[in-house]
C-alpha cells in the first residue's frame, strides 16, 4: 500500500522570491511550501498583510545566506487557498505550491 494521497505532474519553478506576496489566492491549491533562504526571520500570514507583529508562522533564517538552515513550513493535509504574504528584514524565501 502507497501512502501517496494524490499525485501531480503541475508545481511552480522554484526561484528565490523578496517580494511581500508569497502566493495569491488559489482556489485550486492543493499543497503549498515556504523555506526561509535568507539569514532573518521570515513573518508569514495566510490571507492578510504580514508584519513582524501581525503574523500567523515565522520561519528561522539560516546562519549564512542561502545555506539550507532556515526552516520551512508546508501545508498538505488542509491547504490554505487564500494570498499568502510575508514580512521581515530583506526577506528572502523561496516557495512552492501545486
Amino acid at each position: 500500500m502507497s501512502d501517496i494521497i494524490r499525485q501531480t505532474l503541475v508545481t511552480t519553478t522554484p526561484s528565490i522570491q523578496t517580494g511581500a506576496t508569497a502566493l495569491s489566492q488559489n482556489l485550486e491549491r492543493k499543497f503549498w511550501a515556504i523555506q526561509n533562504v535568507g539569514t532573518n526571520p521570515l513573518f508569514i500570514n495566510l490571507g492578510g498583510t504580514a508584519s513582524t507583529t501581525v503574523y500567523h508562522h515565522v520561519l528561522k533564517g539560516g546562519t549564512g545566506d542561502s545555506d539550507g538552515l532556515g526552516a520551512q513550513i508546508e501545508s498538505s493535509s488542509v491547504v490554505f487557498t487564500g494570498a499568502i504574504t510575508v514580512a521581515g528584514t530583506t526577506p528572502k524565501y523561496v516557495v512552492t505550491e501545486h
